[in-house]
């Protein structure tokens, strides 16, 4: 049975119900998730091949970027099925066991994304933040340590979503349904937080430490040391882009429409929320597209020249002149990873 075009939005009290026109989210998401699936997988396609097939030695950066693309590759392979659900209008046609695995999956490969973003930001800080005392932190096998708990934590957080997404009258809920919300919206708050605000905080503070990092004059590197610093800089401009343009809006439309329903406010406020959560979530898919530029921003000339340079690090170190240059090396290994 179709859904209905006008959809409502009742909660535990009879007395209390809106109503309100969706029919644009019928058209927006089937549209936006379907160049999400075409362009994001393309792209991710891409970036995973030459990671599997023209990366030699994995280094800790490769490492976060094949998981990161992992993720969204993942991600973008529930899209067909919701992009079929809203274009049907709200109408799904599978089982409501399906309905719980592509939410758990459309969620967790979500957040994956951030943490792994988020790790890749770390890793950069460490690097060039503080050089030499992190060559003793960071290395490939630390990396899949780091990989697999990302997993780990992912995974327990979002697994009950399992239990909370339903389906009722042919509706697959994004949320839960109405007699479990008031559970679903502390869980959804708690998730925010661990999984999105300080994630978010984290990658703020690093991407902020770095940038004053780069702004240091230097007399080590000419044109090098300049060309490494734009590069940097471009792959800081872009995680941000990802934090503040694609998830930010995302988890503040959806706070803010969750809180007007559990504290069951006017339905005019309810309305506008809730259009505002719906255009927004097209921008979260969205990091599905953007997450390959980082890898191919990195420059796969660098990666086939990996050893060399550990190489020449190595005698720099051995003999070098002066704890600058060696600082500078490793500082511009890290500009380039």
């Amino acid at each position: 049975m179709a859904a209905l075009n006008i959809s409502s939005f009742i909660n535990n009290t009879s007395q209390y119900q809106c109503k309100f026109n969706e029919d644009f989210k019928y058209i927006l998401l089937p549209v936006s998730y379907g160049l999400v699936f075409i362009v994001g997988l393309v792209l991710n396609v891409i970036a995973l091949y030459c990671i599997l097939f023209r990366v030699k030695q994995w280094s800790p950066n490769t490492i976060y970027m094949i998981n990161l693309t992992v993720c969204d590759t993942l991600y973008i392979l529930t899209l067909p099925f919701l992009i079929y659900y809203y274009a049907d209008k709200n109408d799904w046609p599978f089982t409501e066991g399906f309905c719980k695995l592509i939410r758990f999956l459309f969620y967790t490969n979500l957040y994956g994304s951030i943490l792994f973003l988020s790790c890749i930001s770390i890793h950069r800080f460490l690097g060039i933040c503080h050089p030499v005392r992190s060559m003793q932190w960071v290395n490939a096998r630390r990396a899949r340590s780091v990989s697999i708990l990302v997993w780990v934590i992912v995974l327990i957080f979002q697994a009950p979503m399992l239990y909370f997404s339903r389906t009722t009258n042919q509706v697959c809920h994004d949320t839960t349904s109405q007699d479990l919300f008031h559970y679903f919206v502390g869980y959804s708050s708690a998730i925010s937080v661990i999984l999105f605000v300080i994630p978010f905080a984290t990658v703020l503070v690093c991407n902020g430490m770095m940038v004053r990092k780069l702004l240091e004059p230097t007399t080590i590197g000419g044109a090098t040391s300049r060309r490494s610093k734009q590069k940097s800089v471009k792959m800081i401009v872009i995680v941000l882009l990802v934090f503040i343009l694609c998830f930010l809006p995302f988890h503040l439309t959806r706070s803010l429409y969750y809180s007007f329903r559990y504290f069951k406010v006017n339905c005019t406020l309810l309305e506008g929320s809730n259009i505002a959560y719906k255009v927004t979530r097209p921008l979260a898919s969205a990091n599905s597209c953007i997450d390959p530029i980082l890898y191919f921003m990195a420059g796969q000339g660098f990666r086939q020249s990996r050893v060399s340079e550990r190489s020449r690090r190595d005698r720099e170190r051995r003999n070098s002149k002066g704890k600058h240059r060696v600082i500078f090396s490793l500082i511009n290994s890290y500009f380039h990873e």
